[in-house]
């Protein structure tokens, strides 16, 4: 089973791939619905694990959305807040960048920068080669830096 930090982590790694309301609970149960299913010996780091795991789900749960267009809709209607403390702002512009990220490339954000894996553990566990990580991190920062650049 996962401990409370682990949870927290799973957690905020879904928020942070866009999975929002009740549907982080249903992809939380998911993670541990796969952490039964995964035999206990085959997984080295279970927090990793855990975070790659949620990445993957909140991936799949993207790819069947309605339409990709309704989300960036909604996005980009949402208004503007205005923020008097500067962390509070770049947090809230953060968010709101890496929220417009293809989801394979704000997979890669979430698990490099704040689950805080390295570009080994990550192709690892997404199964992919380390240089298709490296791009997906690269294009994510070409895509975030204008609009980060222009951030309060």
């Amino acid at each position: 089973m996962l401990s409370a930090d682990q949870l927290r982590r799973v957690r905020s790694v879904l928020y942070l791939s866009g999975v929002r309301g009740t549907e982080i609970d249903d992809a939380t149960q998911d993670v541990q619905l796969r952490l039964l299913e995964q035999p206990a010996a085959s997984i080295d780091n279970l927090g990793a694990w855990a975070c790659v795991v949620a990445a993957r789900l909140a991936v799949d749960r993207h790819r069947r959305a309605s339409t990709r267009l309704a989300m960036v809709h909604r996005l980009r209607s949402s208004r503007t807040v205005a923020h008097d403390e500067p962390d509070l702002a770049l947090a809230h512009s953060v968010r709101s960048a890496v929220s417009q990220l293809e989801p394979d490339l704000r997979a890669v954000i979430v698990l490099r920068y704040y689950a805080d894996l390295s570009v080994a553990d990550i192709a690892r566990m997404l199964d992919v080669p380390e240089g298709t990580i490296k791009s997906r991190l690269h294009r994510a920062a070409a895509v975030l830096r204008p609009t980060l650049q222009e951030a309060p």
